[in-house]
């Protein structure tokens, strides 16, 4: 299994939006974050793991994780894109998910987290609902996992 805790702090990224003030370093932002994504192999690049929803090619790979306290189910992300900006989209998204336990993962609100650092207004409809398709991949994962 990969390393799945190799994601920047959900909170480190949302301070550093809070730093950036226009769109188009945001948007740099978000792919340097795509760039620090470790590439999938080939066979995790599957059909399989495809997450549907999305125009861009995105594979999502789930990791059931131990946890800190019995009966706790824990699950790691790793995520890859074909486009630049889409894979810093995810990782955001593991970076706010990954490791946690499945009740958080499956409770967590992603509009509001969309909205805290703008991306609500800033999305295409396309890639908005591309990474909404990634969330609920991610919440199904952690409904699995329980």
């Amino acid at each position: 299994m990969t390393d799945t805790t190799m994601a920047r702090d959900i909170d480190a990224i949302i301070d550093d939006f809070d730093l950036l003030e226009d769109w188009e370093d945001k948007y740099r932002y978000v792919i340097e974050l795509g760039r620090e994504l470790p590439e999938l192999t080939d066979e995790e690049r599957s059909e399989a793991n495809r997450v549907q929803g999305c125009v861009s090619q995105v594979w999502l790979v789930a990791d059931r994780l131990n946890g800190s306290e019995a009966g706790e189910h824990r699950v790691g992300f790793r995520a890859d894109s074909d486009a630049h900006i889409v894979r810093g989209l995810a990782s955001i998204m593991v970076s706010a998910l990954s490791g946690k336990p499945a009740g958080e993962i499956i409770d967590f609100d992603a509009e509001a987290l969309f909205r805290r650092i703008g991306l609500d207004s800033h999305l295409t409809p396309q890639r908005s609902n591309g990474l909404r398709s990634m969330v609920d991949r991610m919440k199904a994962e952690a409904r699995a996992a329980l």
